[in-house]
């Protein structure tokens, strides 16, 4: 296929070209209607690229093909049989995946380490979660993707299972081994959803892990504006085999996608496909190199410790994405809310991650020496600012048992049922009937249908008063808890 054409941004280029004159949405018609102070900060170009697909992009009838042909693309692009744009983020594109495999009371492996987009699909969708164990990594205190021997044990114990998901990279980079997974999940003839929403880059290079497309996975899930260069929300899933329906696929997807979407999102994902088969395995070459100089220049801070250095072994993670550098800062006497904190404060960085131990930073190939450099200097400040921070509260960081609770009810079962808010010190032992995540990664801790443990709270309480953001709590203060009534 010809990987030059973009052909999505070219129909944008043509319409505006064209000097068309819509009598349909959206209502600022290309920016007329805005106000000059939202122009002022967002540019004119912004709402001029701001078009539908019916009679903007494409004709009436999408006759010209355009975004059928750009999902073409992409498929042969990342080793697809079919690729679909979403502006939903992966968020939607994965509950699609997992309706398309699984519906009410069917039941589905999900890690317990998912993001809590799985655990909300699993509420959309009615499905009995089959919960796979991490790989827990007790000197660290964080946990890894399952591998082959995990999901093995999760089949022995759920051997109805239709389908299974796996999330390969995590928030921390780290990464299972797809092609082995996939393999378990295949003697059973059933499909495995890979949440691959930091992965969109691994295609196109082949020191980086594991690519879902090609390594045995039937469905498979970016956010191209995670580690490509499309805009936030830009996502796409990826279909290959025949143990799911595409169509069915895109049926479900249609239950929650929006029927608006906009193509500013959509080119931004074309013209990115196009930027890594024109000149990814260059960029993304020295994408690899720059971030191993940062880990090597990090490591010579005194009190930082380049984190994800352990992370790959027997029982552990199969391997490491090494745009994220994990940086543990507990030899600073400090825990990565503070260092986010000030970082975020006094140099005006953000990094993607931060807890308990650890910062996450986060290269893409936008990245050059200049932000390298950047945010080493302020490595370096922030260590030697550290002696003068306040002690950081302890958290109780519970044992793998404890993040491994009994599952009572499921979820969607505990979300609708009838609830009440109990005070934390009375909900050990009652169901949960809400979502509870430290975000970022946004794993949930506590998910609907869970038996609420004594530990667990704990941590959360004590993670709360340390820095930790809990947004989906339905009391923010955590002084009580949403639980199932009579429950």
């Amino acid at each position: 296929m010809d990987h030059d054409r973009a052909p999505v941004l070219d129909a944008l280029r043509d319409f505006r070209r064209r000097g068309f004159v819509p009598f349909s949405p959206p209502g600022h018609k290309q920016g007329r209607g805005v106000d000059s102070r939202v122009l002022d900060v967002l540019g004119p170009d912004a709402f001029a690229a701001d078009v539908v697909a019916l009679n903007g992009l494409d004709d009436r009838l999408l006759r010209y093909g355009v975004l059928r042909e750009a999902q073409e693309l992409m498929a042969d692009a990342v080793g697809a049989d079919e690729s679909t744009f979403s502006t939903c983020g992966s968020s939607l594109s994965v509950k699609s995946a997992m309706l398309a495999v699984a519906g009410p009371h069917d039941t589905l492996l999900v890690p317990r380490n998912a993001h809590k987009s799985v655990a909300l699909g699993l509420i959309v969708s009615g499905a009995r979660p089959g919960w796979v164990l991490p790989r827990w990594d007790t000197r660290l205190h964080l946990s890894h993707p399952p591998g082959p021997e995990e999901f093995r044990a999760a089949f022995a114990r759920d051997p109805e299972a239709v389908g299974a998901l796996l999330v390969s990279p995590t928030d921390y980079g780290t990464c299972s081994d797809v092609r082995a997974v996939a393999e378990v999940c295949h003697e059973r003839d059933v499909p495995l959803i890979v949440d691959a929403a930091w992965g969109a880059h691994l295609p196109f290079h082949e020191r980086l892990p594991q690519w879902a497309m090609t390594s045995g996975a039937d469905v498979g899930v970016t956010s191209v504006h995670k580690m490509g260069m499309a805009l936030q929300q830009g996502s796409v899933f990826h279909v290959r085999g025949d143990r799911l329906d595409s169509s069915l696929l895109r049926q479900r997807s249609d239950l929650l996608d929006t029927t608006s979407p906009t193509s500013l999102v959509y080119a931004s994902i074309d013209g990115w496909r196009r930027q890594m088969m024109q000149h990814g395995h260059i960029l993304l070459e020295a994408g690899i190199e720059l971030a191993g100089a940062v880990r090597r220049r990090c490591a010579d801070v005194e009190g930082l410790a380049v984190a994800d250095d352990d992370f790959v072994g027997p029982g552990l993670a199969a391997s490491v994405d090494p745009f994220k550098v994990t940086i543990d800062v507990t030899g600073l006497g400090a825990d990565g809310y503070q260092v986010a904190d000030w970082l975020y404060r006094q140099r005006h960085i953000a990094v993607g991650v931060a807890d308990h131990r650890r910062i996450v930073a986060q290269f893409t190939c936008a990245d050059d020496a200049r932000t390298a450099d950047t945010l080493l200097d302020a490595l370096t400040a922030v260590a030697a600012a550290a002696p003068e921070f306040p002690d950081a509260p302890r958290v109780e960081v519970p044992s793998p048992e404890c993040l491994e609770p009994e599952t009572a009810l499921r979820p969607r079962d505990a979300f609708f049922a009838p609830a009440e808010q109990v005070p934390i010190g009375a909900a050990a032992g009652r169901i949960a009937a809400e979502i509870i995540s430290p975000y970022p990664p946004g794993a949930p801790d506590v998910i609907p249908g869970d038996l609420l443990s004594t530990a667990v709270l704990d941590y959360l309480r004590s993670g709360l008063a340390a820095g930790m953001r809990l947004p989906d709590a339905t009391d923010p203060s955590l002084s009580t808890v949403r639980v199932v009534a009579n429950g």
